[in-house]
């Protein structure tokens, strides 16, 4: 599979962590959107777009946001084994799920590569992937 185009979107946030969004295009047929270029503690890496986790109401099976502790629909005490807390679980990666990524590590580090070449193109810094 070939990377086909790159297109970066340079984001200003208020963390200064999320440098951008990339769009990228595989073999000019699919298209992945919301690519996050991330600042790291060390360097920039990538972030694949990704949803809220959501978790049914057992009185009305709304799906709310897992840290809720009140249905936003009728209002009833979501109980504790909804709201992914504790159970050894790291609650800030099991709140969100992946919604598109890459399956083999070779795979991810041509495409981190590639979309940190296009922001370092885009934004005129030099020497970003490693």
């Amino acid at each position: 599979m070939e990377i086909t185009e790159v297109k970066i979107f340079p984001k200003e946030s208020p963390d200064k962590k999320l440098k951008a969004y990339a769009t990228v295009t595989f073999d000019n047929a699919f298209v992945v959107r919301n690519i996050k270029v991330i600042q790291g503690s060390n360097s920039l890496f990538i972030a694949m777009p990704s949803r809220k986790v959501k978790h049914p109401c057992p009185k009305c099976n709304f799906r709310n946001e897992s840290k809720a502790k009140y249905c936003n629909q009728c209002g009833a005490q979501l109980p504790v084994s909804t709201r992914a807390v504790g159970e050894g679980i790291n609650t800030a990666q099991s709140e969100h799920k992946d919604i598109a990524h890459p399956i083999t590590q070779s795979f991810r580090e041509y495409l981190q590569k590639r979309v940190l070449d296009a922001y370092a193109q885009h934004t005129g810094i030099k020497n970003i992937s490693a």
